[in-house]
C-alpha cells in the first residue's frame, strides 16, 4: 500500500512529479542513499509542490534509525550560535541521536515555514529553534500538519504552542543598566538590534524602566533599532551615535556582536575605552572577554539552555500529546573593564 500523508499525498505521487522512482523520495526524506544535488532539489520542489509531509509515526514504524532533531537557525555565523550548536549536540550526543541542521533568513513567516517543513521531510522528528524562527513560527497553522514537538531557547516571551527555555531579558537589561547608571552616567545610548526577534521589545524595555527609575530622559535619538545582532551592525551604531558633539557617554548594546562594533568604531575614531567611554554587551560569547576593554555583559547560560530545550525535545518524542512549557533559568552579570566613571566635563 502506498505511504499517503494527512493531505492523501503519497510518496508515488511525489516520484511522479518529480521523474524518479518511490525508492529515491524515500531516500531524500531520510537522507539515505546517493542522489544527486539536483535530483535532491528536484524531489524537494516536487514535495513542496503538492504539500506532503510524511507520517512520523509510519516512518519511525518503516525503519529503524536514530531519532533525529532538527536544529532551524539564521544564516550568520556567531558565537552565540556556536554555543547553541555545543549545546544541542551534547544533549543528542547523550541519547544517541542525530542532529541536522537547516539555515535559512527567517525573518518572513513563510521563509520559517518552508524551512521547517523541509527539515520535518528530510527526517527531523522533532525542531529546535532559535529567534527569530521560534516569533515566525509559533501561531503558524502548519504547526498541527507538522506533528513534531518543537522548542526554542533564548526568546524574549512565553509562547503557548512552543517550548521555551529562556531567561528573563527585561531583568537582566534593567540590571545591566542600573550598574552604568550607578557608575555617573547620564547620557546612555542604547543598541537595540532588529525587531523581528522577541527579546529586542523585552531588553529595550528593560533599559526604559532603569532610565525611568533614575529620573534620566528616554531619548529617542540615543536609541539605535533595526539593525542586525551583528558587528557591522555595531559599527553603524558606533558612527552614528559618537560622530556629534553631544555624544553619550555609555553605550548598551543588545548582543556582544554589536558591542564588539561599537568598540571598533570607538578604537577609530581615537577614544580611549573606558576612559572616554562606556559599553556593555549581552550574552557572555567568548568574543566578550577576547577583546579590548573586555566586556562587562550580561551573562546567559546559552549553551546550557540549547542543551535543556533539546531535552525537552528529546521527552516529547514518542507521545501523542505534548504539552508547552516555559523555563527560566538565571542570569549573571559579568563585571570586566568595560565600564567606568563618565570623563569629567
Amino acid at each position: 500500500m502506498a505511504r499517503r500523508n494527512e493531505n492523501g499525498v503519497t510518496i508515488r505521487a511525489v516520484a511522479q512529479r518529480a521523474g524518479v522512482s518511490a525508492m529515491t523520495v524515500s531516500n531524500v526524506l531520510n537522507g539515505a542513499g546517493r542522489a544527486s544535488a539536483a535530483t535532491v532539489e528536484t524531489v524537494r520542489a516536487a514535495i513542496a509542490e503538492l504539500g506532503y509531509v510524511p507520517n512520523l509515526a509510519a516512518r519511525r514504524l518503516a525503519k529503524a534509525r536514530a531519532t533525529t532533531v532538527g536544529l532551524l537557525y539564521s544564516n550568520r555565523r556567531t558565537p552565540f550560535l556556536d554555543a547553541v550548536l555545543v549545546g544541542a549536540l551534547r544533549a543528542t550526543n547523550a541519547h544517541g541521536l542525530q542532529l541536522i541542521l537547516r539555515d535559512g533568513d527567517g525573518v518572513r513567516r513563510d521563509e520559517a515555514e518552508r524551512l521547517a517543513q523541509d527539515l520535518v521531510r528530510s527526517g527531523a522528528d522533532a525542531l529546535l529553534l532559535i529567534p527569530p524562527f521560534a516569533e515566525q513560527l509559533s501561531g503558524s497553522e502548519i504547526l498541527p500538519a507538522l506533528g513534531v514537538p518543537l522548542a526554542a531557547i533564548a526568546t524574549g516571551t512565553a509562547m503557548q504552542d512552543v517550548t521555551t527555555v529562556r531567561i528573563d531579558n527585561r531583568a537582566a537589561m534593567f540590571s545591566i543598566t542600573q550598574q552604568v547608571i550607578a557608575h555617573g552616567h547620564r547620557r546612555i545610548a542604547y543598541v537595540a538590534g532588529p525587531d523581528h526577534y522577541s527579546v529586542v521589545a523585552a531588553r529595550l524595555d528593560g533599559f526604559r524602566a532603569a532610565l525611568q527609575q533614575a529620573g534620566l530622559p528616554d531619548e529617542a535619538d540615543l536609541i539605535v533599532r533595526h539593525g542586525e545582532f551583528d558587528y557591522e551592525a555595531g559599527k553603524a551604531a558606533g558612527q552614528r551615535l559618537l560622530s556629534g558633539k553631544d555624544r553619550p557617554t555609555a553605550i548598551i548594546c543588545s548582543s556582544d556582536d554589536l558591542a564588539a562594533g561599537v568598540i571598533a568604531q570607538a578604537h577609530h575614531l581615537g577614544l580611549q575605552l573606558p576612559a572616554d567611554l562606556t559599553v556593555t554587551g549581552f550574552d557572555d560569547t567568548i568574543l566578550a572577554s577576547r577583546i579590548w576593554p573586555p566586556l562587562t555583559v550580561v551573562r546567559q547560560p546559552v549553551e546550557d539552555m540549547a542543551f535543556r530545550a533539546a531535552q525537552c525535545l528529546i521527552a516529547a518524542l514518542g507521545k501523542a500529546e505534548t504539552g508547552v512549557s516555559d523555563e527560566i533559568f538565571d542570569h549573571e552579570i559579568m563585571q570586566r573593564q568595560s565600564i567606568a566613571c563618565p570623563p569629567a566635563q
